[in-house]
């Protein structure tokens, strides 16, 4: 961890919450440019180095056929983190200087390492990797190549889904919208086609992942598709497909009842939890699957 901190301190940019805080004094427009879309490939170091983040970003763009062991679904990692980490929504340009972090899900100070893991638990419904080992190595190495120029600081005030507060969600009109314009490329059944993965059903994310929670993935939703024309559907198009979504069955992740123990889970977490027992009405609870 400690050469981890070393190498982040190159950094000369603010990032909060995977966006740029805008050019500092000073600042040059390849440096803003960097901040938005992360390091060209023509940075990447020769030798050894430069060959564990080309390994390690190849493990995100073809997780489940690289590391088939920890995989339990159809999913990538770059389903959702679009353009190898570099699309705004779910950006991985920052992440490496971010971490350690406290978040609220687990209620401890989470490393990287932790937080990649917990994405193969949850929206690979897989298992994690050795911490230790090449495999997580190789793609910390990546992230760590995309947060070149970034400053090593603390995650901004988690203000971004605030926005989606004040929707309420139509699932029939989800559904109208799912099959006029989503279900060319994720297939009418949700179970995906060749050329985008699945939405709901056993080869997709389980109850556990961050995509289950109706704001998130209105975000994504909202951002990024459909991916031919990413950002024509209205807000109210993309609340209600992520909840029409999100009403259908997937895989159960059994220790989502450890989630959020101190009982502060946001509003729109679709499950009970030990710290909050009592069921929560601000999204569909979706049915779980063995």
């Amino acid at each position: 961890m400690r050469d981890r901190h070393f190498l982040g301190l190159v950094a000369a940019l603010a990032l909060a919450c995977g966006r740029s805080a805008g050019p500092a004094p000073g600042a040059t427009v390849g440096a803003v440019d960097t901040a938005r879309r992360g390091p060209p490939d023509s940075l990447i170091p020769a030798g050894p180095l430069g060959a564990a983040i080309r390994r390690g970003r190849a493990l995100l763009a073809a997780t489940r056929d690289s590391l088939p062991a920890h995989v339990g679904n159809k999913l990538r990692c770059v389903s959702c983190h679009l353009d190898d980490g570099r699309r705004a929504s779910g950006t991985w340009i920052g992440v490496f200087a971010r971490y350690p972090q406290y978040r609220p899900r687990s209620a401890a100070v989470e490393t990287l390492e932790f937080r990649v893991n917990d994405c193969f638990r949850r929206s690979m419904n897989g298992t994690g990797l050795a911490t230790d080992g090449p495999d997580m190595r190789d793609i910390v190495a990546y992230l760590w190549f995309l947060s070149r120029d970034v400053a090593i600081a603390p995650p901004g005030p988690a203000t971004r889904l605030a926005k989606w507060a004040a929707f309420t969600a139509d699932t029939g009109d989800g559904g109208t919208v799912y099959g006029t314009v989503c279900a060319k490329c994720h297939g009418p059944d949700g179970g995906g086609t060749n050329v985008a993965p699945p939405v709901w059903g056993p080869a997709s994310y389980n109850i556990g992942a961050g995509m289950t929670r109706v704001r998130t993935a209105a975000g994504f939703i909202r951002d990024n598709m459909p991916f031919d024309q990413p950002g024509t559907l209205t807000d109210q198009q993309a609340f209600d497909v992520a909840a029409y979504v999100n009403a259908h069955p997937r895989p159960d992740f059994p220790d989502k009842l450890h989630d959020w123990p101190n009982g502060d889970a946001p509003p729109d977490v679709a499950y009970p939890t030990r710290g909050a027992p009592r069921a929560r009405s601000a999204a569909p609870v979706p049915g779980h699957l063995p």
